[in-house]
C-alpha cells in the first residue's frame, strides 16, 4: 500500500538536544528528518513530535524544532509513543478522522522507534519507520533495530519514498518546491 498524504501523519521521535549528538549518521538523520518536517507542513500531513524526559535529554534540536507546528510536541518517559497516554489520544484521534498510517522517524531506531512502531503496529495502525531519518548510537544497533521491525512486518521506507508517494505526480508547484529539497 502506497503512504498516501490524505491517510499518514508524521510522528518525530526523540530528536533531542542531549540525545542527537551521540548518534551515528546524525547529519543524514537530521537532514532528512527537516525534509519530512518541511513536506509535512507544505503538504497538511499533520506532525506529532515526542520529547523524551526533555529536562535531562533536553528539547528537540533547534534546527527541527524551528520546522514543528505550534502545540505539536508532547513530552514523554515511556520509551513506546503508544505507551504514553497524550501521544497515543493525539494518534488515535488522527486515526478516527482517517490517518491510520504513521511515519515515523527519530531516535534511537533499537529503542524508542522500535517500540513506538511494533506498539502501533498492534493497536491496527499502519506504521512506516523511514530508515534514513532514524539513528542509533551504533550502526549495529540501528541496522537490527530495522532488522527486527521488518521481520514483524512493519515497512521500512526512505526520505524520498515518503516524499514522492506524498506528491503523486509531478508538475506541481509543490513537486517543484520539495524536490528540490533533496537535490
Amino acid at each position: 500500500m502506497l503512504i498516501s498524504r490524505d491517510r499518514s501523519s508524521l510522528l518525530l521521535v526523540d530528536v533531542q538536544e542531549r540525545l542527537a549528538p551521540a548518534m551515528s549518521a546524525r547529519d543524514q538523520m537530521q537532514r532528512n528528518a527537516g525534509i519530512l518536517l518541511r513536506a509535512a507542513g507544505r503538504l497538511g500531513v499533520p506532525v506529532v513530535v515526542s520529547e523524551q524526559y526533555p529536562r535531562g535529554l533536553g528539547h528537540t534540536i533547534p534546527a527541527l524544532a524551528e520546522l514543528v507546528p505550534a502545540g505539536a510536541t508532547v513530552e514523554k518517559v515511556h520509551f513506546s509513543c503508544a505507551a504514553d497516554p497524550t501521544l497515543r489520544q493525539r494518534l488515535d484521534g488522527l486515526r478516527e478522522a482517517g490517518r491510520e498510517q504513521v511515519i515515523v522517524a527519530g531516535i534511537e531506531a533499537h529503542v524508542c522507534v522500535l517500540q513506538t512502531a511494533l506498539a502501533l503496529q498492534e493497536a491496527g495502525f499502519a506504521p512506516a519507520v523511514v530508515a534514513d531519518a532514524t539513528a542509533s548510537r551504533t550502526p549495529g544497533n540501528h541496522e537490527a533495530g530495522l532488522a527486527r521491525l521488518r521481520q514483524n512486518g512493519v515497512e521500512i521506507v526512505t526520505t524520498e519514498m515518503v516524499l514522492f508517494e506524498w506528491l503523486g505526480r509531478a508538475g506541481s508547484d509543490e513537486f517543484r518546491e520539495l524536490t528540490a529539497l533533496i537535490k
